[in-house]
């Protein structure tokens, strides 16, 4: 018999999850913590994994300008991206009309985290005071801005940095291999997180609420299709190699809803895919705060789903100003528990729309969640091929050293 392959165990693992949180409910719920193991198991890697990537690929691209350069350029790219993930979340919420017929409920109340998305704070919070507190609180962003600058310090003292840049590189290929240990886990993390899901809401949350999550999938899958498929024609990215590489990050990123236990495949699946070192350590990470392609759409079906609810019309001109403020605001919320049910909050406040709705998708948000977080991993992976090719790059396969750095095509 052939031997099942990871993907295959977790689907396995998603089925008898379901199973187990439909029939057994009471046993499932216990299950969180087991899938908790893996998702702590899965932070571990985090930091050393992207200190290791961003020392070495920065310092081993000889080159602070062009880094700088690459973030530009990155940026740019987001911007469209997300703009388009908006308008088109927009468009799908305004044709289905799905909160027509649902009630909001007055009086519904959950704690949701605060959130700081004043343009001040935010600009503030990417700065670390301290590498180490940024690695044990997770915030990526902040270890990005370090290890930029503490790459360029490397190629500023050129050989003397020797010792730390092989001291990278050999952390980066032992974590590789410390993935790989922990991902023999994914499938029990995985299943474990379904049947709890299941387990405490029950099937039928799905049925309730149908027609949202049904448009914010359709919304997401035409993003996937139309968008970044536009994008890969554009930039000439070849797509059965790229879909090859990206289906296992996107299927833990589906399965988990949590972009963290993803990163460490997609960094590593993306380097293979041909994209070199220096780019994906950097845009990966990156996009992580500013390409939320899957949450800023889903922002938007959430948000004027909202108002249809409440049964308040809102102008295309008010449509507009709310999608600038979801824009700007989802920036800062990079590893907040439910960062975009906050930035929802936010704008809701804003603009005069009840709280409740926010209460109104809390039931559904692990579902929506599960499709938003993939959605966003699958534009970050297209996000580092792109700038690799607007490089100059040619995408070859690296296939014996993951480690090793692309060349410039000819």
């Amino acid at each position: 018999m052939k031997k099942l392959s990871l993907t295959a165990w977790i689907f396995i693992a998603m089925v008898a999850g379901v199973a187990v949180g439909h029939f057994f409910p009471g046993v499932a719920r216990n299950l969180s913590p087991v899938s908790n193991m893996f998702l702590r198991l899965i932070k571990s890697i985090i930091a050393p994994l992207l200190f290791g990537a961003l020392v070495y690929g920065i310092a081993g691209s000889g080159s602070a300008k062009a880094m700088g350069r690459i973030g530009v350029k990155a940026i740019v790219y987001f911007e469209i991206v997300t703009t388009a993930a908006l308008f088109l979340g927009l468009g799908a919420v305004n044709l289905v009309q799905p909160g027509a017929g649902v009630t909001l409920q007055k009086g519904a109340s959950a704690a949701l985290p605060q959130a700081n998305v004043a343009l001040g704070g935010v600009l503030e919070h990417i700065f670390p005071a301290s590498v180490i507190d940024a690695m044990a609180r997770g915030e990526v962003l902040q270890l990005v801005v370090f290890c930029f600058i503490f790459g360029a310090a490397c190629i500023a003292i050129g050989e003397k940095a020797r010792p730390v840049v092989e001291f990278s590189k050999s952390l980066v290929e032992v974590m590789f291999v410390y993935t790989k240990y922990v991902m023999y886990f994914a499938p029990l993390g995985v299943g474990a997180a379904i049947a709890a899901t299941v387990g405490a809401n029950g099937i039928g949350v799905l049925y309730g609420l149908g027609k949202v999550i049904a448009t914010l999938y359709a919304a997401l899958l035409c993003f996937v299709v139309i968008v970044l498929g536009a994008v890969i024609a554009i930039f000439r990215i070849p797509p059965g190699r790229f879909f090859r590489a990206v289906k296992d990050p996107f299927l833990l990123a589906f399965t988990t809803a949590s972009s963290e236990a993803a990163f460490p495949t997609a960094l590593q699946n993306m380097e293979r895919f041909g994209v070199p070192k220096h780019i994906v350590s950097f845009v990966l990470p990156t996009g992580y705060s500013f390409n939320l392609d899957g949450s800023t759409l889903y922002l938007s079906v959430a948000s004027i789903f909202i108002a249809q609810a409440a049964g308040i019309h809102m102008s295309f001109a008010q449509q507009l100003m709310m999608m600038l403020t979801l824009m700007l605001t989802s920036k800062g919320v990079a590893g907040v528990p439910r960062g975009a049910l906050v930035i929802l909050a936010g704008a809701l406040a804003t603009f005069s729309l009840p709280a409740e709705g926010v209460f109104l998708l809390l039931g559904i948000d692990t579902v929506m969640d599960m499709a938003r977080t993939s959605v966003n991993v699958l534009g970050n992976c297209l996000a580092s091929a792109v700038v690799a090719r607007w490089e100059g790059y040619d995408l070859t396969p690296v296939v014996e050293d993951s480690a090793a750095l692309s060349t410039p095509a000819a």
